[in-house]
């Protein structure tokens, strides 16, 4: 049964988004249906549509108590809104539906499983939220709320588990028919891992070891795991809190780890090989994947940095986007992300460039607009004197542009907001090091009214970022110090 709680939010939501309908909005990222969003929840294939919920707070564009917010899609391009799916509505969940994920049980129905968070009063007069693990279960549209909630507690931690931090459950199931669950968690000093526990139905949960442990390695806790097979290989991710910058690794202190190496399924043994960042943009955090009935892992994120969540006008009725779909693969040890391939489809009136020299700064005719799939190359006009610098600036008028830039000597690609119009002393680049093969580099920009994607070499690296330049700036110029050469071929998106 449908609780007030959840009937109130269906019906603002409903009022304010016929009352907004002209809002300028993301064209195919999806964003907010009114108010707040937050990390993906729950992404699954469900009845032939994939299912993406959300973290949600409808009353307001802060953050503020959380729901699941829920969409719909044939091609995770193009979304549907449904009505909110969760409510913080039980003892267990008064304060707060924190993320978690979905799975198809053998009967059917479409179960969820999430945080649910209950502020408590402590010794020293001070309130934290005290996380447990809830399930609903639904027909892709009104979901009921288990009677055994919450199904995983304080009982079901190690012995130094911290109550406080225990979040964001992403199950799957396995070929036997029992189903795993992987889970955020650190100690009593805040120091992260993941943990690893069973279920005969989904239900019914037992704690089986730590997974994986950071063990002072990247940041405090670890929010928000996944944890799948791709390509011969185990991969883990996850969101640490307060990272501290390796190299160029790990700059955006809430960013989102990738650790890649092998698991032993009979011992439940995950062995790490490799870490890298998954984006090293502005705005990325809290991915969740899906294995696609095609057989394809696809991922998706929160389009957004907790350190740059005072960037939207109080006029905008909503706020937060997730970042363009992707999809994985690993090549020589690392996690590669491309583009969904469904964004082909969209593409529209085709410009296209070839060997194009130049120094200093140039425009190409047909070459402007902010819902664009363009694809860069970039080799020396003079191979024995390389070029300093090449930019590519967009979202562009006489007043602002966003930009990629890459330096071949220090082989660095460099995302730069601070024009975009931002009125925010916030953060407003990234820089990644990139291996640029003597001033040759390849690059795929995807832009989205409010967002740049770049996909640099082949996806070998992304950095994202949001923008909120007037939507009529669609300008864009070429930069570069030296001479190069370049290859541009531009779709509209439609």
């Amino acid at each position: 049964m449908t609780s007030q709680s959840l009937r109130d939010v269906r019906k603002y939501e409903e009022e304010l988004e016929r009352k907004t309908m002209d809002e300028a909005r993301p064209k195919f990222h999806l964003s907010a249906r009114v108010g707040w969003m937050n990390d993906p929840n729950g992404l699954s294939y469900y009845k032939g549509e994939y299912h993406l919920f959300y973290q949600y707070h409808p009353f307001s564009t802060r953050w503020g108590p959380m729901h699941w917010g829920h969409a719909v899609s044939k091609d995770l391009l193009h979304w549907r809104q449904l009505p909110a799916a969760l409510a913080p509505d039980a003892d267990y969940d008064r304060d707060g539906c924190f993320s978690g994920n979905a799975v198809v049980l053998p009967d059917g129905r479409h179960l969820l499983m999430y945080t649910g968070v209950c502020l408590e009063t402590q010794p020293d007069g001070g309130r934290r939220e005290v996380q447990r693990q809830c399930i609903a279960i639904g027909d892709g549209i009104d979901y009921e709320k288990c009677p055994q909630n919450p199904v995983l507690g304080e009982a079901d931690l190690p012995e130094d588990g911290c109550r406080f931090d225990f979040r964001d459950p992403k199950l799957w199931k396995k070929k036997d028919g029992t189903y795993r669950c992987v889970i955020g968690n650190c100690t009593e000093e805040r120091d992260g891992r993941i943990l690893l526990y069973s279920s005969p139905d989904a239900i019914h949960w037992k704690y089986e070891k730590i997974l994986a442990a950071n063990n002072g390695r990247f940041g405090l806790m670890w929010e928000c795991p996944d944890f799948f097979e791709l390509d011969g290989k185990q991969v883990l991710l996850t969101s640490p809190q307060d990272m501290i910058p390796q190299g160029f690794e790990y700059h955006n202190g809430n960013g989102t780890l990738c650790l890649i190496g092998s698991y032993d399924e009979e011992t439940d043994t995950f062995t790490e090989e490799r870490d890298q960042a998954v984006d090293y943009g502005i705005d990325f955090y809290a991915p969740q994947t899906i294995l696609a009935p095609d057989g394809r892992r696809i991922m998706i994120g929160w389009m957004q940095n907790w350190d740059t969540c005072n960037l939207h006008t109080r006029e905008r009725v909503w706020f937060g986007q997730m970042s363009l779909p992707r999809e994985l693969s690993i090549k020589n040890g690392r996690l590669y992300q491309k583009p969904i391939r469904e964004l082909e489809d969209m593409r529209g009136e085709k410009t296209e460039y070839e060997n194009v020299r130049f120094k200093d700064l140039i425009e190409l005719e047909g070459v402007k607009g902010r819902r664009v799939d363009m694809e860069v190359s970039i080799r020396p006009g003079d191979e024995q004197q390389i070029y300093r610098k090449f930019a590519v600036r967009f979202a562009q008028n006489e007043e602002c542009h966003t930009s990629i830039s890459f330096r071949p000597y220090e082989s660095i690609v460099k995302v730069d907001r601070k024009h975009s119009g931002s009125r925010r002393a916030i953060i407003h680049q990234r820089r990644c090091f990139v291996q640029g093969r003597d001033g040759r580099i390849k690059m795929r920009i995807i832009l989205d009214n409010f967002s740049v994607e770049v996909f640099v070499n082949d996806g070998a690296y992304v950095l994202s970022a949001t923008i909120y330049t007037d939507t009529a700036a669609e300008g864009i110029s070429f930069f570069a110090d030296g001479e190069v050469e370049m290859d541009v071929v531009k779709y509209d998106l439609i």
